[in-house]
């Protein structure tokens, strides 16, 4: 080979070719791009309504700094304040109202208040019904009253009812009766002092009657004969046992302690 031919053969080697290169597309195109913009709308619309209804809820809510709604939090504790609405139970340490306002709690249905102790036991019970307050065990408390115009009744169905006080129990019926029945026995005990009943009139009703008699022996019931005058004065007697009988009158005592109504007590 000379040395034109080779000159001639390398540049005809280094002369860049005509071909049209190939260009291959970078992204999403098509459906997909469809797809993406439909995602990201529904992700903006999502957020947009979220932020709303966040608005809307603390905008209902009255939230605020110290609380939300009719509840504040202060130092001393949480703080209601007009009408409050629970549909689950409330568990707190403490209730009380304002001095100027009292504390109301109502429902449709019987309001129960209950007391535990650290073990979860209950030791204590309040139950507000249509016929009352119903309490589960001792109630202590400086005064009880109805309201005006209604009747107060303190009553144990099935045990008994004992009211004492270390310096004294008062009952009084300021504008009506005052009425104390029981099934079995009704003790009325002062242990340092004395009992004392106040009253114009004092009747003590259905008492037995024994009837006087010279001798020492038990006197019968009493039993009028159709020719003795029909007895109208009694004197109030008193068994050692404490039971109270009547016996008629007379020019001097006739009460008897070995009556049969004190040996038959």
């Amino acid at each position: 080979m000379t040395r034109e031919q080779y000159i001639l053969a390398t540049q005809q080697n280094s002369l860049p070719r005509t071909e049209h290169p190939q260009f291959y597309p970078v992204g999403i195109y098509g459906w997909r791009k469809r797809c993406l913009y439909f995602f990201v709308l529904l992700l903006l619309v999502t957020m947009i309504v979220n932020l709303a209804m966040t608005v809307w809820i603390l905008k209902v809510m009255n939230f605020t700094v110290d609380g939300m709604g009719n509840l504040r939090v202060t130092k001393k504790g949480i703080r209601l304040e007009g009408i409050s609405e629970f549909l689950l139970p409330l568990y707190v340490k403490e209730i009380h109202s304002r001095k100027d306002s009292p504390l109301v709690l109502q429902s449709d249905r019987n309001v129960t208040v209950n007391a535990r102790n650290h073990m979860g036991q209950l030791t204590g019970q309040l139950t507000v019904g249509t016929e009352g307050a119903v309490f589960g065990h001792s109630v202590e408390t400086p005064h009880i009253r109805a309201e005006p115009s209604q009747d107060l009744k303190l009553e144990s169905p099935t045990r008994s009812l004992v009211m004492e006080a270390p310096r004294g129990v008062q009952v009084n019926a300021a504008a009506g009766d005052l009425k104390a029945t029981c099934r079995k026995e009704l003790h009325l005990k002062s242990t340092e002092g004395e009992i004392f009943l106040n009253a114009d009139t004092i009747r003590l009703g259905n008492l037995p009657v024994g009837s006087f008699s010279s001798s020492s022996s038990s006197s019968s019931s009493s039993s009028s004969s159709s020719s003795a005058p029909r007895q109208t004065i009694y004197e109030l007697c008193v068994c050692p046992n404490g039971k109270l009988y009547l016996s008629p009158a007379g020019a001097g005592s006739t009460c008897q302690s070995s009556s049969n109504i004190c040996l038959w007590s």
